[in-house]
């Protein structure tokens, strides 16, 4: 929010518009760029980047707290500066002016900022969470946070879309909070004594490839294709998606078994008289099917709509509301789009042609990477709407037919351009406006909609973390991530996780940076809820890992972590460091959720805490070449340090 302009300034603008023929140019007061506003926290300790619009050719001055830059403004209107260093403190005020007008800021304070980004893990608020009663009354003037809109952009943008004003947290803003960061952002004020500003930009069901920038994404080669047809895309639509459509069409078949009958399940002609039927406005855990209730997997869904002549000659949009979590939708036979998000309503635009007068059959192939799953939403969400404005209701009941679990290994590639989760879109839209701000550090909770690629994150993770840096002009940013909570199904015997394995991609990407910090979280989720509420102790963590990381102090940023696995007689040995004087086990003597493995297969073994180790009696098989511990989507844990931090999951080879 702006101040108004004050009055003198105003005349002046008025005089200037009578002598002169820029007279619509020279109304326009300068301003700063949309991530400033009153209430803003601003990094101490550090040249503070500054930047905005004024009339193109004007030379603008920016004042703040006894300091002063100029800068000025292209033939865009675009304009940047630098104020001096400055310590924690406040309340100033902030302003830019041409000579003419003046936009001030008020009420702006300097500390530590943090920008906190992910997917809805991160989006979670701090209304939802555990005890969020005893924090709904809190007001803490030295806590600020800006929550951006959820945009995205096929290039970068100048300019953020809507966002919510800065907030001073108090007892009608907190609730709104982003929890993790909260709670990350209360800690750190406290042990720091200094103002928090949190930027908040995270959309839930999104890859990590959505939050990179081109150049970033573009040091992993797989991404390059994608990021070709994304540039084409910008400036020819049609071009990019007859394109990319010859290149990826094949792509989801990959992901079926016995493809020769589901490749008729999209022809209109076939009959699905024996399928069962479904009312879809719930996730299809909600439905009657006791199938479906604990189903992650492939559904394909039917139904037909008629339409008349007239209307079958119009351009229209297909709208089935939202989807959890990936769709594929072809209408006759011929593919409409597909999406990715687990709550981004589905619009496909259909050109003059598609539709036939009579029956038109539609289909949508649905996969559902863990959670709910399936098409969802008001029945009167899903429709056709035509180019003269008329619409016609798709059923309410429609039919379904389950097609099995999705093949390991197999991924469908979604256009670079969809939203929420096309190629850099993310980043372009709520990354790039904001990437000159001045911060302390980033925190980071996503992985869940990477899953299906684990092994592959870690190189993205690393690529992510420098491509951040280099667009907010600081080589060692500090990141701070959370690794993922245990969500789904419980292990009985040594399984193969894809969970698992993406939470070692964030260790060992952690692990090989020197400005990176891990929150384990593995102690604090919810096996049947992928949103865990317990967000507390998750914020705590990371703020223990900015203790470190951030701010160099002399505590362990995480729980205990394995150093090497080594042969000993019979038993292999695993040693720990971050214990904080020795590991602990809790309901025990023995430590769950260690594993001896070959080439082929794992076993379950006996783990006894020894000061700083673990044994595994009797471990140091033939054949036995590494060591994993809590390899699974959610396993049971009680391995701790001293200081209560559990240790993490981890697969090891054995040394020697």
């Amino acid at each position: 929010m702006f101040l108004p302009l004050r009055a003198g300034a105003a005349a002046l603008g008025a005089i200037a518009c009578f002598v002169l023929p820029v007279c619509a140019l020279a109304a326009e007061a300068p301003r700063f760029a949309g991530v400033f506003g009153d209430h803003a926290v601003l990094q101490r300790d550090a040249a503070i980047k500054v930047w905005g619009k004024a009339v193109p050719g004007s030379a603008v001055t920016v004042t703040f707290n006894g300091s002063k830059a100029t800068a000025t403004a292209n033939a865009a209107g675009k304009w940047a500066s630098q104020l001096p260093p400055a310590k924690a403190g406040g309340p100033y005020t902030l302003a830019v002016s041409d000579g003419i007008q003046t936009t001030t800021l008020a009420d702006i304070l300097v500390g530590d900022v943090y920008l906190c980004s992910g997917q809805s893990n991160m989006e979670f608020t701090v209304r939802y969470t555990t005890n969020a009663g005893s924090e709904l009354n809190t007001s803490n003037d030295k806590l600020r946070f800006i929550t951006l809109d959820r945009v995205a952009a096929i290039t970068p943008q100048s300019e953020l879309g809507k966002a919510t004003p800065w907030q001073v947290v108090t007892p009608q803003t907190v609730g709104d909070a982003s929890a993790v960061c909260y709670f990350m952002s209360k800690s750190l004020a406290k042990t720091e004594n200094v103002p928090v500003g949190m930027i908040h930009a995270s959309w839930g069901g999104t890859f990590i490839q959505a939050w990179m920038s081109k150049e970033g994404l573009g040091a992993v080669a797989s991404y390059r294709p994608g990021l070709d047809a994304l540039n084409l895309y910008a400036s020819d639509r049609a071009a990019a998606q007859t394109q990319w459509a010859a290149a990826t069409q094949d792509a989801w078949k990959a992901t079926e078994d016995d493809l020769a009958t589901k490749l008729q399940w999209i022809e209109p002609k076939f009959r699905d008289t024996d399928w069962k039927t479904i009312v879809p406005d719930v996730i299809w855990e909600g439905s009657p099917d006791p199938e479906l209730t604990t189903f992650d997997g492939i559904v394909w869904y039917r139904t037909a709509v008629t339409v008349t002549k007239a209307q079958a000659a119009q351009a229209a949009r297909l709208s089935l509301g939202p989807i959890d979590d990936v769709d594929i939708t072809w209408i006759n036979g011929v593919k409409a789009g597909t999406t990715y998000g687990w709550n981004t309503p589905r619009d496909y635009d259909l050109p003059a042609g598609t539709l036939k007068a009579g029956r038109n059959v539609i289909v949508v192939r649905v996969t559902d990477t863990g959670g709910g799953g399936g098409l969802y939403g008001k029945t009167s969400e899903k429709k056709i709407r035509f180019a003269d404005g008329s619409t016609v209701g798709l059923p309410n009941v429609w039919r379904y037919k389950i097609s099995g679990p999705i093949r390991p290994g197999a991924r469908v590639a979604g256009e670079p351009w969809a939203v929420p989760n096309g190629l850099t879109t993310l980043y372009n839209a709520m990354i790039a406006p904001v990437a000159p701000y001045t911060i302390k550090g980033v925190a980071w909770y996503q992985g869940e909609a990477n899953v299906d690629s684990p092994v592959e994150y870690q190189s993205l993770v690393t690529a992510w973390m420098n491509d951040w840096r280099q667009k907010f002009d600081n080589p060692a940013l500090p990141f701070l991530i959370v690794q993922l909570a245990d969500y789904g199904p419980v292990a009985s015997r040594p399984v193969n996780s894809g969970w698992a394995r993406l939470r070692e991609s964030q260790r060992l990407a952690v692990k090989a940076d020197p400005h990176a910090g891990l929150a384990i979280s593995l102690d604090v989720g919810d096996r049947f809820d992928i949103h865990p509420t317990q967000k507390t102790v998750i914020g705590n963590r990371l703020a223990r890992a900015a203790q470190s990381v951030v701010y160099g102090r002399s505590v362990t940023p995480s729980g205990p972590e394995p150093v090497s696995v080594a042969r000993m007689v019979d038993d292999l040995i695993v040693t720990f460091k971050n214990t904080s004087g020795g590991l602990v086990t809790y309901s025990g003597n023995t430590a769950l959720g260690f594993e001896a493995c070959t080439e082929t297969d794992c076993t379950f073994v006996s783990a006894t805490p020894d000061g700083d180790r673990i044994i595994l009696q009797g471990a140091n098989r033939i054949g036995v070449i590494k060591v994993r511990y809590a390899w699974a989507d959610s396993p049971y844990v009680n391995l701790y340090s001293q200081d209560d931090l559990p240790a993490g999951p981890f697969e090891m080879e054995i040394s020697q």
